[in-house]
């Protein structure tokens, strides 16, 4: 099936350029090389760095960027942001891009979330237009959130409860991007051959350059050993468990393991007040970068840590984006949290799995990284070609775009057995 116009909803689209995850961005140009257009409609997410040059007209900037044609709307988003500011800005979007998805010519319509509101343009295209609509789940909302007791009014989740019903029965095909997001998809009564995984995915090339200048980072000596965290510092992300391991490193007095937290997010500034105030100066935090510059700072890495909060819905229900760049980069991942990830650590010998909420354990494993160099090297390599074997982004975009493509023609059969 060629030559299509997709739709593509993603409301925090980030290029290479910007700070965050590029999944999007990756998986539309693919769609490109495979003959169809993309249209991506996305809202003004800080950091995104998108550089569209035309001016707004009634709230709404358009452009191209490497081929992929962009309508983003001014609706500033920010982690920093209050509850109902973001829930406004997410219905404003959803609002917006209904309007686009009921009027624009396109064939298809494919929708990404989080949030869980990016799926009712497709709902209406579905309903409205008859519009193909594949639906793209990285996070199984409202469960999340009804876990974590950020949302508690029981009217608010069961209006959320509905919303996600209607987006996986509204979608010819549902993409999870982890075991756990497809099991939950499926429980909902969706046929499993209408379910399809996809995880985030390494870029290969990208962090295959070779780097002659590593990023600079203030206060790091040349036989530090530098542990790494890149992403967002949010209440999910349960970052004071890195700060609770340097205090134990502290204790033990172990002053060469540097902990670097990359990123932003709205307890960023309490992160920050809690190592000045306990004195945590093995702690090092460093502005959100793009993906580019990540290449350069993960030469300066020795372990990623991928660090949770210990909420079960966590377990096997998430896909990481700073996964898959540490196995890229070729880096030991040291894990907090037990699930599909901590499992695929193991049996791969590419890191070490601590229980959650233990900073002693936490600690031991960063020792043991630094007192093992070679071991390190050797998980590294393990690393990489689980990174090569079975997460390079190629190969995961030509199976979206195999799906979507198979949608489509799915749909056409039904269109000609009709007439």
């Amino acid at each position: 099936m060629k030559n299509m116009h997709i739709l593509y909803y993603h409301q925090h689209f980030v290029t290479p350029d910007g700070a965050g995850g590029t999944r999007s961005y990756a998986m539309a140009r693919r769609l490109i090389e495979r003959g169809h257009r993309v249209t991506m409609v996305c809202g003004s997410y800080s950091g995104a760095n998108i550089k569209l040059q035309s001016k707004p007209k009634r709230g709404i900037k358009k452009g191209n960027i490497d081929g992929i044609d962009v309508i983003e709307f001014c609706l500033p988003y920010s982690n920093y942001g209050s509850s109902w500011k973001r829930v406004s800005a997410f219905l404003q979007f959803a609002i917006k891009s209904s309007i686009i998805s009921l009027t624009y010519n396109y064939d298809m319509l494919f929708a990404t979330s989080t949030p869980l509101t990016a799926g009712i343009p497709g709902i209406l295209a579905h309903f409205l237009r008859r519009k193909p609509f594949v639906f793209e789940v990285r996070d199984l909302w409202p469960k999340l959130p009804r876990e974590m007791g950020i949302i508690k009014n029981p009217v608010i989740l069961q209006a959320m409860d509905i919303l996600e019903w209607l987006c996986y029965h509204s979608a010819d095909a549902c993409i999870g991007l982890s075991p756990g997001i497809v099991k939950g998809i499926k429980q909902k009564g969706i046929d499993q051959k209408n379910v399809v995984m996809v995880p985030n995915g390494c870029d290969i090339e990208l962090f295959d350059q070779k780097v002659c200048d590593p990023f600079f980072i203030d206060g790091v000596k040349p036989d530090d050993f530098n542990a790494i965290f890149t992403g967002t510092h949010g209440t999910a992300n349960g970052l004071h468990s890195v700060l609770d391991a340097a205090g134990e490193l502290k204790k033990r007095g172990r002053r060469n393991i540097n902990l670097i937290l990359v990123g932003d997010g709205k307890l960023k500034p309490e992160l920050k007040k809690r190592a000045s105030m306990e004195m945590l100066d093995n702690c090092i935090f460093l502005n959100p970068i793009s993906k580019k510059q990540l290449v350069h700072l993960l030469k300066r890495a020795h372990v990623g840590m991928m660090i949770l909060a210990n909420i079960p819905a966590f377990y096997d229900g998430t896909s990481p984006n700073k996964f898959f760049d540490y196995i890229a980069a070729g880096l030991p991942v040291l894990n907090n949290y037990p699930g599909w990830l901590a499992d695929m650590i193991t049996v791969n010998k590419c890191g070490i799995v601590v229980p959650p909420e233990n900073p002693k354990e936490f600690a031991n494993a960063l020792e043991y990284f630094a007192d093992h160099t070679d071991e390190v090297a050797t998980m590294g390599e393990h690393a990489h070609v689980l990174a090569k074997r079975l997460f390079a982004r190629r190969n995961l975009a030509d199976k979206l775009v195999d799906t979507i493509e198979k949608v489509a023609a799915c749909r056409l059969k039904e269109f000609t057995d009709a007439k």
